[in-house]
């Protein structure tokens, strides 16, 4: 976290801080690691995804890794390379042969990196059953419904860099950022079912209310 990150660091304040744990338990899908063909690191603003992509594949996860994503207007500064391409130059410095990454440069939402990394592995003649799909924590069920639409016939797991929730804050250094994440992600999870970008997810009464108490609050800047 750079200084002016850390300028914008703050503690969640109590008023919204049971809300944002709700909503932050409900994105985990809280899977069981297991050994995969590939995994996929989704690119976004998180450094993070390199990160825990990084650790598993020295774990021996998996023997592949897709890094997969463009540029959005909030990655552009930090990443100006391309997500995907700073994703692998980290995981290289970390010890991971380069031979081992693809890179997917042109993705610029779930459904592109999805779509895209799977074209590139068809390519390069890797069978996949089974994919380990790595995101920013509250990214997970968004990512596990897109890809159980889009890629049926895979065996999916979702991870991220296990951080708590301030720890993760305090990582990112905006705390309204995070928080207007997580309610536009709340939000794309019914959305994106409707109109047929990903498979239904359940969203309990206790994350509804959550939710609409945070758009009451004004953490309305990702929703759509």
């Amino acid at each position: 976290m750079n200084r002016h990150a850390a300028a914008r660091a703050e503690a969640i304040p109590d008023a919204i801080r049971t809300d944002v744990e709700t909503l932050w338990r409900y994105h985990d899908m809280h899977h069981e690691l297991r050994p995969c063909d590939v995994g996929i690191g989704l690119g976004s603003h998180d450094l993070g995804v390199a990160v825990i992509a990084t650790r598993l594949f020295h774990e021996g996860l998996f023997p592949w890794i897709v890094f997969t994503g463009a540029n959005a207007p909030t990655t552009v500064e930090r990443f100006p390379r391309g997500e995907a391409v700073h994703y692998r130059e980290y995981a290289i410095e970390q010890g991971v042969p380069a031979e081992a990454i693809l890179v997917e440069p042109r993705a610029t939402n779930t459904a592109q990196n999805l779509e895209y990394s799977r074209k590139l592995l068809t390519e390069r003649q890797i069978p996949v059953q089974s994919v380990l799909i790595m995101s920013r924590p509250y990214q997970q069920r968004r990512a596990y419904a897109t890809c159980r639409l889009m890629w049926p016939e895979v065996d999916v797991v979702c991870a991220s860099n296990p951080l708590e929730l301030d720890d993760y804050v305090r990582s990112i250094g905006d705390l309204r950022r995070v928080v207007d994440m997580l309610v536009g992600d709340t939000q794309r999870i019914e959305v994106y079912a409707e109109r047929g970008f990903a498979v239904p997810q359940e969203v309990p009464g206790d994350v509804r209310a959550a939710f609409e108490r945070l758009v009451a609050a004004g953490y309305t800047s990702r929703l759509i």
